[in-house]
């Protein structure tokens, strides 16, 4: 047996032992079937008691204001149970107080006009009532759904928003999701083969069909699996994470008893609950970038502050050391060849000195000259030819961002965040326009870029 075909022999031992846990079918048809008769039981008792309170009344007050017993039952029905519920209490109504309250007693005969006008009118007042208390209680139980739906999310997005790395944003969610769709949740990435990143439980198996399924939602962007539009041989139910127009993960949502995780009805909230943690994964990458970029400065820092210091105090030291060198041998006072040597060594000390203070971030600042065109960042000026160039204040900015780093490629986000700032990070198409610009002012053939380059769906580099 391979060791795909035992994971598979495990996951279903594992879910056929979860699955003994909980009842049989049948069983569960009909709690359900009960459970779906039981608010129109509960309406045509709640009739029967007017009934019984209408035959106490009737001997005392008549049996014309009977009728008005119905009413509240009707209304109880509509605002309890909803429409159909209510209509079964109206008719059953209109049914007992003719059987019971109107001539001939215990048939559903009636002699008088005034009788039939009277049950008619009951059922009819039944209907609108139980309609318009129906029409309330539904939009009631909206506005609930609703405010229970932004409850969730917020209390999703808030458990998220403490979650600094990947890991443990997939752990969060997966817990989370666990808790409120009551099943079994896990996150995976990668192409072709996925990797779980995290599950909950932890122990969640996935089979090679399942991973199969998670490679195509992660392909195609559409969930798959039980129960969604692409049916796939799984017991789990996949949705794509997306992070702007990237899918970066997918979500599995399985139950033990096998049936499907999540209805249509709960699509909506699946839905806002990914997009929260597609926002938290991104923030977390941004963060990672931004505390790369702050090491990065804080290396810079730290060697300028050395090549400075070597600079400063080596340099001078250097420079005596080869004076007196010359000194000894003008002077005649020590071996030439003495002499000579330690001029040669320091001499050598102090190339090596010069070369270690030209990587000095302050050397970087001198123009940078590209196919006629000097970029001056110390000056801000930019020419061509020798001519100055004017640029926009953006165009400038994108440009000295390329010639900080030229030959290195700077993705899109690096540069709008340079020059537009964190907030604009999605705006691509400000940084196209600002190097269209750019190429039409230093480039001498803009349909032919050779200084600045495009690296498709990466970003751009300045040719150094």
């Amino acid at each position: 047996m391979s060791a795909l075909d035992a994971q598979a022999a495990e996951a279903h031992s594992v879910r056929m032992a979860k699955a003994a846990q909980f009842p049989a079918a049948a069983e569960r048809d009909r709690f359900r079937t009960a459970t779906m008769l039981l608010p129109y039981v509960a309406a045509v008792a709640m009739v029967a008691l007017s009934t019984v309170a209408g035959t106490f009344l009737a001997p005392r007050w008549g049996n014309s204001a009977v009728d008005l017993l119905y009413l509240p039952t009707i209304l109880a029905s509509a605002i309890l149970f909803g429409l159909w519920p209510a209509l079964i209490a109206g008719l059953a109504s209109a049914l007992a107080y003719n059987f019971f309250f109107t001539a001939p007693f215990h048939t559903f005969e009636m002699d008088r006009p005034a009788d039939i006008v009277t049950v008619v009118i009951l059922f009819l007042v039944a209907v609108v009532t139980s309609k318009l208390a129906a029409s309330v209680r539904e939009q009631a139980e909206l506005a609930t759904a609703h405010a229970n739906r932004n409850a969730t999310i917020a209390g999703f997005a808030a458990r998220l928003l403490s979650c600094s790395e990947k890991t443990e944003i997939a752990s969060v969610a997966c817990g989370e999701l666990e808790r409120i769709f009551a099943c079994n949740a896990v996150m995976v990435e990668g192409l072709p083969i996925p990797a779980i990143v995290a599950s909950d439980p932890a122990s969640a198996p996935l089979t090679p069909s399942d991973l199969a399924t998670a490679a195509a939602v992660l392909e195609s962007g559409e969930s798959a699996g039980r129960g969604a539009k692409r049916p796939y041989p799984t017991d789990w139910q996949f949705h794509p994470v997306r992070s702007r127009d990237a899918v970066v993960a997918a979500v599995g949502l399985a139950r033990d008893d096998d049936s499907i995780p999540v209805r249509g009805e709960q699509q909506d909230l699946v839905t806002s609950l990914l997009d929260q943690v597609a926002l938290a994964l991104e923030r977390a990458r941004l963060e990672h970038e931004a505390r790369d970029l702050a090491a990065l400065r804080e290396r810079d820092r730290v060697r300028s502050g050395l090549l400075s210091s070597i600079g400063r105090d080596l340099r001078p030291r250097v420079e005596a050391i080869a004076g007196s060198a010359r000194q000894l041998r003008r002077d005649g006072t020590a071996g030439k060849s003495v002499a000579a040597d330690i001029g040669s060594e320091a001499m050598k000390l102090e190339r090596y000195i010069s070369n270690l203070l030209d990587l000095e971030p302050e050397s970087d600042q001198r123009p940078i000259q590209i196919r006629g065109v000097t970029i001056d960042l110390v000056q801000r000026r930019v020419s061509k030819d020798g001519r100055e160039v004017h640029l926009t204040p953006k165009e400038y900015a994108v440009l000295a961002e390329l010639a900080k780093h030229p030959g290195r490629v700077l993705t899109h986000a690096h540069l709008l965040r340079s020059a537009w700032g964190p907030a604009q990070e999605g705006q691509t198409e400000y940084l196209r326009v600002a190097v269209r610009s750019l190429r039409q002012k230093l480039e001498r053939n803009p349909a032919s870029p050779e200084i600045i380059r495009n690296e498709p769906a990466v970003g751009y580099r300045l040719i150094g």
